[in-house]
């Protein structure tokens, strides 16, 4: 094993026990969730919502709720189909539909001091080559989002706050749940990991080019 690869492994292994000692503390994060539906079933995104380009005639959901990590995550609720949400808006040419279900969580997960809106779900026509987050623009404005593009707030909730953290004793306790497809590291853990195998590679690289 190389050195740039022990650096990495150890790494690595640190970020995994300051996770395990995170999770200790907090019990996840309230942030609005990405969901591809594809039938009857909801997949967590593997794109965020600036990069996926969905073809006309997709479903899309987000859904605000407390969660650990994808695996945890809450699916938007309810029934979704394109032809029902998008009865109304007739296709046209030179542009694309993509039916979107926003999905507000519940009392449980809202910010102090707020009250999610009903569910609904809205019919955005956009461009062909439009992303995601430009259909929602589109559909569900106001949007935030913070420094670092993460998404905050759609159709204005919640009023403040952005991906904090929740405390163990604050989660809304729920009935286990079938998971869905999707990448199953905590949030934080896998950006860290993500981040410490790319600059693993990059020095090794450099090594190489140097040798």
């Amino acid at each position: 094993m190389t050195s740039v690869r022990r650096a990495a492994a150890l790494l690595v292994a640190s970020l995994l026990v300051l996770a395990a000692g995170a999770q200790a503390q907090a019990a996840g994060y309230r942030y609005w969730s990405f969901w591809d539906r594809s039938g009857d079933r909801w997949t967590y995104a593997t794109q965020g919502p600036a990069s996926e380009r969905p073809d006309d005639g997709s479903v899309q959901g987000f859904r605000f709720a407390v969660s650990a990590d994808s695996s945890d995550a809450d699916r938007p609720r309810g029934t979704a189909d394109f032809g029902s949400i998008c009865a109304k808006t007739p296709a046209k040419a030179g542009t694309k539909r993509v039916a979107l279900v926003l999905d507000f969580g519940t009392p449980a997960d809202a910010p102090s001091g707020e009250t999610p809106p009903a569910p609904r779900t809205v019919c955005a026509r956009v461009s062909p080559d439009a992303s995601t987050a430009e259909a929602l623009a589109e559909a569900a404005k106001p949007l935030r989002y913070d420094t670092n593009a993460l998404l905050c707030a759609i159709a204005g909730y919640p009023a403040r706050g952005c991906g904090e953290q929740v405390a163990a004793d604050e989660k809304p306790s729920r009935k286990a749940a079938p998971k869905d497809d999707g990448p199953s590291l905590g949030l934080p853990l896998g950006i860290g990991v993500v981040a410490v195998l790319g600059g693993a590679a990059f020095w090794q690289a450099r090594r190489r080019r140097n040798a």
